[in-house]
């Protein structure tokens, strides 16, 4: 059987958080650098231990007023301790709710610098300990993580564009989001058969009701919708 993973980021403040642990595997939950409270953080560690939902750690730059969505020069030890911190957080909080954290997933201009950044890949690595690391396929942060030995799963993002290079279509740019149901389904659909989990953007218009027919579609082709954390 074909197992594939779904996942969405949560915890952002303005995403339905219960809608979407009801229908995705894995849940990339900001730690507080560009979305997110300790609050926020321990109700949706609550209800993923409730439904069995995967716990992934989505550190990001320290932009809070541009939803880290800015590209910020942080020195390698300031970054790596910025990512310790966002991980120990999110670490505490879970334990209390009776999970751990499974993995590690950047955010925003984090996640698409390191892809190419390999002082930056670094830092995020060094920060975050021996936690398995969920990213673009191709990129510098999986390969440095594979390197180094850590387990690492690639995703793909079936409700934005890509460019030729197999980079995400940046956000200011036509053609970044892709927002009709029936295109992501197909999109999830193709990716499916080449990553390890799709990634439904949570702080999109429609973003539950896209992850529940992505998800029926996953499943009406024969695949098993279930975290890569629990083995493919």
């Amino acid at each position: 059987m074909r197992q594939i993973d779904v996942n969405a980021d949560l915890g952002e403040e303005i995403t339905d958080d219960a809608g979407l642990l009801a229908v995705v595997t894995s849940a990339n939950l900001a730690c507080g650098f560009h979305a997110g409270t300790p609050a926020i953080m321990r109700e949706v560690c609550d209800r993923a231990a409730e439904r069995g939902v995967a716990i992934g750690a989505q550190v990001s730059y320290a932009d809070r007023e541009h939803f880290g969505r800015r590209r910020l020069d942080v020195p390698f030890d300031l970054l790596a301790q910025q990512v310790a911190d966002q991980v120990g957080l999110l670490r505490e909080i879970a334990a209390a709710a009776g999970i751990s954290v499974r993995y590690l997933k950047p955010h925003g201009a984090l996640y698409n610098r390191v892809v190419d950044d390999a002082e930056q890949a670094a830092a995020v690595l060094a920060g975050s300990g021996d936690l398995p690391v969920l990213g673009l396929p191709g990129g510098l942060l999986l390969e440095q993580a594979r390197t180094a030995g850590r387990q690492v799963w690639q995703e793909g993002f079936p409700d934005r564009g890509y460019t030729p290079a197999g980079r995400l279509v940046p956000r200011d740019e036509a053609g970044a989001l892709i927002t009709e149901e029936a295109e992501i389904v197909r999109g999830a659909l193709r990716l499916a058969e080449r990553v390890d989990s799709v990634c439904l953007h949570g702080d999109s218009a429609g973003a539950v009701a896209h992850a529940r027919a992505v998800r029926a579609a996953l499943e009406e082709a024969g695949f098993v919708v279930a975290s890569f954390s629990t083995g493919r």
